[in-house]
C-alpha cells in the first residue's frame, strides 16, 4: 500500500511539474506581463491558485474513505481542467488584449457539469441517488452554459440567449433548493453533509449571479463590449476562485469530516 500511495504521488507532482513547464512555455510564447495590466495579472493569480488546488486535492484523496475519494478528483479534475484553459485565456489577453471568449466557454462546458456532478456524488455517498438526479443537474446546466455562449458568442440575440441561459441556471436552482436533490439531503443526509450541500447550492446561487451580471452589464446596457471587457474579465475570473476552489474545499471538508468519524 505504502508503495502504491508513494508511485500515486509521484504521478501527480510528475503531472504538476508538466503544468508548470506548459505554462513557462506559453509565457515566453506570449510576451511580458505588464506591471498594469490588471486583467493579465488575476488570469496569472488564478492560473496559480487553481494549479495549487489541484495538487492539495489530489494529495487529499489519500486522506479520505473511499466513497468520497470520487469526489475529490471530480473536484481536482475541475481545477486541473480550469488550469489549462486559463493558461491559453491568459496568453491570448497578455499577447492581443482580447477576450478569450470561446476559451472560457469551453472551460465551462467542461467544468461546470463536473461541479453539477458533485451535488449528486455527495449524495451518493452517504445513500442511493436516482440517476434522474444527475440527469436534471447535467441538462439545466447545459442550457444554461448554450443559451450564454450562442449569445456572447453573436449567433443569436443576445437577450433571448440570457433569457434561456436565466431559465437553465433557475432549473438548477430548483433542483437543489426544492427537488429531489434537496429533498434527498434534507431527509438522509448526516448534520455535516447537510451543512455542505446547503454552502455549495448557496455558492450555486450567489457565486453563479457573478456570471449573469457580467453578461448583462457587458452586452446588455447599451455598452460596447470591448469597453467593459477589463472590468468582465476580472469578475469572471476572481469568481472562479469561490466557484471552483472554495466549492472543491467545501467537499474536502466534509469528505474529511465523515472519514474521520469513529
Amino acid at each position: 500500500m505504502m508503495n502504491d500511495l508513494k508511485k500515486s504521488n509521484r504521478n501527480i507532482w510528475l503531472g504538476v511539474a508538466a503544468l508548470l513547464g506548459f505554462s513557462s512555455t506559453a509565457m515566453a510564447a506570449s510576451g511580458n506581463l505588464e506591471s498594469s495590466d490588471f486583467v493579465g495579472i488575476s488570469f496569472w493569480l488564478i492560473s496559480m491558485a487553481l494549479i495549487a488546488a489541484t495538487v492539495f486535492f489530489f494529495l487529499e484523496r489519500d486522506r479520505v474513505a473511499g466513497k468520497w475519494k470520487t469526489s475529490l478528483t471530480v473536484s481536482g479534475l475541475v481545477t486541473l481542467v480550469a488550469a489549462v484553459h486559463y493558461f491559453y485565456m491568459r496568453d491570448v489577453w497578455v499577447a492581443t488584449g482580447s477576450t478569450p471568449t470561446v476559451y472560457r466557454y469551453i472551460d465551462w462546458l467542461i467544468t461546470v457539469p463536473l461541479l453539477m456532478i458533485e451535488f449528486y456524488l455527495v449524495l451518493s455517498a452517504i445513500t442511493k441517488v436516482p440517476g434522474g438526479v444527475f440527469w436534471r443537474l447535467m441538462i439545466g446546466t447545459l442550457v444554461m452554459l448554450v443559451g450564454g455562449y450562442v449569445g456572447e458568442a453573436g449567433y443569436v440575440a443576445v437577450m433571448p440567449a440570457f433569457i434561456v441561459g436565466m431559465l437553465g441556471w433557475a432549473y438548477i436552482l430548483y433542483e437543489v433548493f426544492a427537488g429531489e436533490a434537496s429533498k434527498i439531503n434534507a431527509n438522509q443526509a448526516p448534520a455535516s453533509v447537510q451543512s455542505a450541500f446547503k454552502t455549495m447550492r448557496l455558492i450555486v446561487t450567489f457565486g453563479w449571479a457573478i456570471y449573469p451580471l457580467g453578461y448583462y452589464f457587458g452586452y446588455l446596457t447599451g455598452q460596447d463590449p470591448a469597453s467593459s471587457m477589463k472590468s468582465l474579465n476580472i469578475v469572471y475570473n476572481l469568481a472562479d476562485v469561490l466557484n471552483k476552489i472554495a466549492f472543491g474545499v467545501i467537499i474536502w471538508s466534509v469528505a474529511v469530516a465523515e472519514s474521520e468519524k469513529k
